[in-house]
């Protein structure tokens, strides 16, 4: 395994990063948090005309045609900036049609902002309505599912793409980041898979989470060790005190950690490899990047928990995340189930 970038993904790592350094910038972030949107329209926008949102969008829809490496390239410059925009539930959903559906559908996914309801309380049901189908029931932390255009659903019967109607009931997300409460009343739908695409589909949104996850926590750690630089206490820095070093070594360490097992799994899903454990894995450590920004925020002293200071957004992004998967405990069990 290489877990080095080629030529490709380096020139996209580089296109998303000048770009978000240029539109995700701390003002721009601060304006839209006082709107109180699920989303920042403008830099999505941006995203969308430098062809970031279509990545995974065959060629033959005006996508690049890339793959599960290339998603997490861009989503991991988005947590970096911990940008506020639908990137992980659209490139996800755009990946997954463009290995599962028709063209029809494929151009479809490429316009507007997708998602995926994946969690439920109760199971879905799925009826026949002539040549498709009827989705019927309620998904729960569906990203962005007041504003996509299509979701993908879960459900025993397989994974179906549906463009609705439906209800969205919004629910608190620690960043603002627009997740829902979908629910379907014998919605159209069409079938894109059965279970081997419904088990697919969770691998790669679990990956797409732990590589934003892994921007966040190094956007955080770089935030961080320039403080700790430059904060002098006692006459000196920060970063010359033992304790210190050791706590933002722990930090390091659990990004390393989270890198590693993310880009393992990308790689193997990228190459139709076996990625249960890599994924599962990746899930669990995104909980410990959440648990590694409580010391970012505890080495930033009072400073830490300023909402006007730009840790806050990195703090509820990587909480907010560790949330999509579950938790620790969820991903643990996951593990201990594949092992």
């Amino acid at each position: 395994m290489d877990f080095n970038l080629d030529d490709t993904q380096q020139d996209l790592r580089a296109l998303a990063a000048d770009l978000l350094a240029k539109e995700a910038t701390q003002e721009r972030l601060d304006a839209h948090e006082k709107t109180g949107l699920p989303y920042d329209d403008k830099v999505w926008q941006a995203m969308s005309q430098a062809g970031l949102t279509s990545v995974c969008v065959p060629e033959s829809a005006g996508g690049a045609g890339l793959g599960a490496v290339e998603l997490a390239v861009v989503l991991r410059e988005v947590g970096a900036r911990a940008a506020p925009v639908p990137a992980l539930a659209t490139l996800v959903s755009t990946l997954a049609v463009a290995r599962y559906g028709t063209p029809e559908q494929v151009t479809r996914s490429a316009e507007g902002i997708g998602t995926l309801a994946l969690r439920e309380r109760e199971p879905v049901s799925v009826e026949r309505s002539g040549d498709g189908w009827l989705v019927s029931g309620r998904k729960t932390a569906v990203p962005h599912g007041g504003e996509a255009a299509y979701v993908l659903v879960t459900t025993g019967e397989g994974l179906f793409m549906t463009a609705g109607p439906w209800t969205a009931r919004p629910e608190y997300a620690s960043d603002g980041g627009g997740l829902a409460t979908v629910v379907l009343d014998r919605a159209p739908a069409e079938r894109l898979a059965g279970q081997e695409g419904v088990a697919h589909v969770r691998q790669l949104f679990t990956a797409a989470v732990a590589a934003q996850a892994s921007g966040v926590l190094a956007g955080a750690l770089k935030l961080t060790t320039e403080y700790i630089r430059t904060r002098k206490q006692f006459g000196r820095a920060l970063a010359e005190f033992q304790a210190v070093t050791v706590q933002i070594a722990d930090v390091y360490i659990a990004a390393r950690a989270l890198d590693v097992a993310m880009w393992s799994g990308a790689w193997l899903l990228a190459n139709d490899l076996p990625a249960d454990e890599d994924v599962a894995v990746a899930g669990f450590h995104v909980s410990e990047a959440y648990r590694a920004l409580f010391t970012c925020q505890h080495l930033h002293g009072g400073l830490g928990l300023d909402v006007t200071y730009p840790l806050h957004r990195y703090f509820a992004q990587a909480k907010h995340l560790s949330h999509l998967l579950g938790g620790a405990d969820a991903q643990l069990d996951l593990i201990g189930a594949l092992v």
